[in-house]
């Protein structure tokens, strides 16, 4: 009877732990539907840019509110988890503040967990306020309906209810120590101090010894039995990007953003097109690897995606600021940059649940795409390719990326490119420029200055 509660804490934690073992390596199996990607290249200046970005959430205090509230909830989330490795040996060894022989050390660090766990708790109320109560625009739009609201609401309820149960444990260890209760009492005093659960503990006043470890225990147990079913909620939930952010920025693209990239091979045939001296009966030169023409122009689905684009698609956080800062969505138009991330996650899912189910499942087989089914043509359209997106992400995500390559699958597969580009690409053809003019016709203009 005495070893009970460590083998139900072992298995509570093993059970958690697996769980999220299987969860991590179907997300590792439906990244690496992706097309390959070397982002090898440029360690360190990749290292600075996660340390800026993703640890230093340079990008996110860009919204000084918005950003001063995540810092604080970041923060807190980070440190005050440090006490779950305290109890994690508790719960395993059956000890009691295992840390607590640190003495000034552990007081400074418990205080400043109470601390935090207060400031996370008022910003998660601020944070529910802005989204249920003013509720600012990108957090209304019509791909924030249903599933998507309600998750961000549900991680919010959680958030609060671990930080509410991390103080009632403290509160309720605060007055059985005071009381000297058995098990609680350290010989040097309080284990510990409570600059916030202090002002919670005089609630037990009048309360029972034994009602009150009962309230302690319940807090302890229930609080660390919502951190693991939290680790394993992350999978199926937006704040997987707590996990991905670090990854993501680190392999996120470092070249100028107004550069697109170019396929070599049909780069160097357009040249030859273009040069008068060229030889079209010529044989061609013999290839280089990376120089082939691929099986399929451009994607319609997400194994034509890049291996990353399959990770930004699972590391976005729902924010909105891609498309609050999209000049065709504040134009009414059907854009929405983060749609676009989340429509690539969900068919992607669509994908890892059917092999989940089997095994030999080819998504290229499926009677559902990516384009159509989740994406819709007019929205690829109304881009504007200013990149705007990229540059307010603040996870390095690039929704532009998804949208050029589908749209280079609806032109070089499909010839489905809308009519005015269809007309500019034929000018430019004919007459080496955009224009409906003749190339001699083209300098009459200054004849008339």
């Amino acid at each position: 009877m005495q070893f009970i509660p460590q083998i139900l804490f072992l298995l509570a934690l093993a059970f958690g732990l697996i769980f999220f073992a299987r969860n991590v390596k179907r997300l590792r199996r439906n990244i690496n539907l992706g097309r390959d990607l070397d982002r090898s290249d440029h360690k360190s200046e990749r290292m600075s840019k996660m340390m800026r970005v993703a640890l230093g959430q340079s990008k996110m205090v860009t919204k000084p509110i918005a950003g001063a509230l995540h810092v604080i909830v970041y923060v807190g989330f980070v440190i005050i988890n440090i006490e779950v490795l305290e109890i994690i040996i508790d719960g395993l060894f059956g000890t009691h503040r295992i840390f607590a022989f640190l003495g000034p050390v552990y007081d400074f660090l418990i205080g400043s967990f109470e601390i935090l766990a207060l400031l996370v708790a008022v910003s998660v109320i601020l944070f529910w306020i802005r989204r249920n109560v003013i509720k600012i625009r990108r957090f209304v739009l019509s791909e924030m309906k249903g599933w998507p609201k309600n998750d961000a609401n549900y991680i919010l309820y959680i958030e609060l209810v671990l930080m509410a149960l991390f103080l009632t444990m403290n509160a309720a260890d605060l007055h059985l120590q005071t009381v000297g209760a058995a098990g609680y009492a350290h010989e040097a005093g309080l284990a510990g101090a409570f600059p916030v659960s202090q002002f919670i503990s005089p609630l037990f006043d009048g309360m029972s010894v034994g009602s009150v470890i009962a309230i302690e225990r319940a807090a302890w147990w229930i609080h660390i039995l919502g951190i693991l079913f939290f680790l394993n909620y992350l999978y199926y939930s937006k704040h997987l990007h707590i996990l991905l952010a670090f990854p993501n920025v680190y392999f996120s693209n470092l070249k100028p953003q107004g550069e697109f990239k170019n396929l070599q091979a049909v780069t160097d045939e357009v040249k030859m097109m273009m040069d008068p001296d060229a030889d079209p009966f010529a044989e061609p030169a013999e290839e280089e690897e990376d120089d082939e023409m691929p099986a399929k122009f451009g994607a319609s689905d997400v194994q034509d995606l890049s291996w990353f684009q399959l990770l930004s698609s699972y590391t976005c956080t729902e924010c909105g600021r891609c498309t609050a800062e999209c000049p065709a969505n504040q134009t009414g138009k059907l854009l929405s940059p983060r749609k676009i991330m989340m429509d690539t996650r969900d068919r992607l899912e669509d994908v890892g649940e059917k092999l989940n189910k089997n095994k030999d499942y080819k998504p290229e087989e499926d009677d559902k795409q990516l384009l159509d089914d989740y994406i819709t043509r007019e929205e690829l359209w109304a881009c504007t390719t200013c990149n705007a997106c990229v540059e307010a992400c603040p996870v390095g995500i690039d929704p532009l990326s998804i949208i050029m390559d589908m749209r280079q699958y609806l032109v070089m597969e499909e010839s489905a490119a809308p009519a005015e580009l269809n007309n500019a690409m034929t000018n430019i053809e004919n007459n080496a420029a955009p224009w409906p003019y003749n190339q001699q016709d083209r300098l009459n203009w200054s004849k008339e200055a």
